[in-house]
């Protein structure tokens, strides 16, 4: 995940963006000068979230968010201090996951946990999160619909 920091291409537009897992396209949309990480629930079904990220010097992964159809909750608060945050979204009623190949460590219950290595020796899962860039931006919104639902991703 490292060699991500030093990519050259660097996005940087006044307005928010939303980025649709599955479509892999970024959708410029306006909204008000907020500045925050949102997940928003287009689903039928009640969805868990996770999300990892760099706070500083160490990687931490957060959990669970459970959000209701239609839910649309601020998972990050304030300005994003990241430009990459990794997603990581399971589908309670209708199973299946929105899952990737960045793999950060999670639990059943409510966590946070520092560092990503050695995720099974210290007690976690082993869990594939979506890597997502927010090229920067101040604000990020990630739609979870049924058309980009995967199967699961925990090792």
């Amino acid at each position: 995940m490292a060699s991500h920091l030093h990519r050259s291409r660097v996005l940087r537009l006044s307005t928010a963006f939303a980025f649709v897992l599955g479509a892999g396209v970024p959708v410029v949309i306006a909204t008000p000068a907020a500045a925050d990480f949102t997940v928003c629930n287009n689903t039928a079904s009640r969805v868990g979230v996770a999300i990892g990220y760099r706070d500083g010097t160490v990687w931490t992964t957060e959990g669970w968010w459970n959000i209701t159809a239609g839910e649309c909750p601020k998972i990050v608060t304030g300005p994003l201090m990241s430009r990459y945050y990794y997603i990581y979204a399971v589908d309670y009623d209708r199973g299946g996951a929105w899952s990737g190949t960045s793999y950060l460590c999670t639990r059943d219950l409510m966590f946070t946990i520092r560092g990503i290595g050695d995720c099974v020796a210290r007690g976690y899962d082993r869990t594939g999160f979506i890597e997502i860039d927010t090229a920067d931006q101040a604000n990020w919104v990630v739609y979870l619909t049924e058309d980009n639902r995967m199967g699961m991703g925990r090792e």
